[in-house]
């Protein structure tokens, strides 16, 4: 049976020695410009905490912070549960290659909380936007080409594609479109983590200008559990993202992600740097 590529690039390999270290690899299929796709490290960073013999519950937040770009090739992730408690388990994240000295170096740090869910009061404040079908939206085609990541993702922008004219006149930041995995593959919160970063940077739409960028730190929430995850199976994600604030070479942006029954899944938030 043929392995689907986000399987590929989350394929990790547990220490005999030390529990929560893993070794992996990057994955030319979700290639971006100058590194593996953000949203790849961050799932793979996840799926340490998930392959941890240790685990206690599923994932509640995750965040990732990217202190430098990973190269291609080997890299090791270690996973640390460093407190656990009746119901919640609060964990460390390091990921760390060798560099061209020969020694190791960290280029990716982050946190991660889990926890056993139990059934609760719940609703949602945040409605999914009323829309049309995905069967009702053209597939966009666009990226360049040396960021193989992006045909790895359908994507169907109902408002927000990335720009056909760089004239600097944009006047909005809001993306909505569906989306999911070219290849099918069922949801699982590693590929939800992935998700939650396949929109292209607020600031080219909000300006209609292709600056230079990089996300410094992303925050994904959970607002699901496997079951549900299993309920999406390999149907569509409508997700929407918006910036918020633009200034002094940062500005952060806002995403959220349901299921086509309208459950909110997932909720992110990252800080990107941009160059003038």
């Amino acid at each position: 049976m043929k392995t689907h590529p986000l399987d590929k690039a989350l394929d990790l390999v547990h220490s005999d020695i030390q529990a929560g270290c893993f070794t992996g690899a990057t994955s030319p299929d979700y290639w971006n410009m100058v590194g593996p796709f953000g949203g790849t490290t961050a799932a793979v960073m996840l799926q340490s905490v998930l392959r941890h013999p240790d685990l206690l519950g599923e994932p509640v937040a995750v965040t990732v912070n990217y202190a430098a770009a990973v190269s291609e090739g080997a890299f090791e992730v270690l996973a640390i549960p460093v407190r656990t408690n009746r119901s919640t388990q609060h964990w460390t994240i390091q990921m760390s290659q060798a560099g061209a000295d020969g020694k190791t170096h960290v280029t990716t740090t982050g946190t991660a909380v889990t926890a056993l869910r139990r059934e609760t009061w719940g609703t949602s404040d945040f409605p999914m936007p009323e829309g049309p079908l995905p069967s009702a939206v053209e597939r966009a085609t666009i990226g360049p080409a040396r960021a193989a990541w992006i045909a790895q993702y359908e994507m169907r922008p109902i408002i927000g594609s990335i720009p056909t004219v760089w004239d600097g006149g944009g006047d909005s930041s809001e993306t909505r479109m569906w989306l999911r995995d070219a290849e099918p593959r069922p949801l699982d919160f590693a590929a939800l983590m992935a998700l939650s970063d396949t929109f292209y940077p607020r600031v080219w739409l909000r300006r209609a200008t292709p600056v230079p960028i990089g996300t410094v730190s992303i925050t994904t929430y959970f607002h699901t559990d496997a079951a549900m995850l299993a309920e999406v199976g390999t149907g569509y994600l409508l997700g929407r993202a918006t910036g918020q604030q633009f200034r002094n070479g940062y500005f952060d942006q806002a995403a959220q992600l349901w299921g086509e029954s309208g459950a909110l899944l997932a909720t992110s938030n990252q800080i990107v740097y941009f160059k003038e």
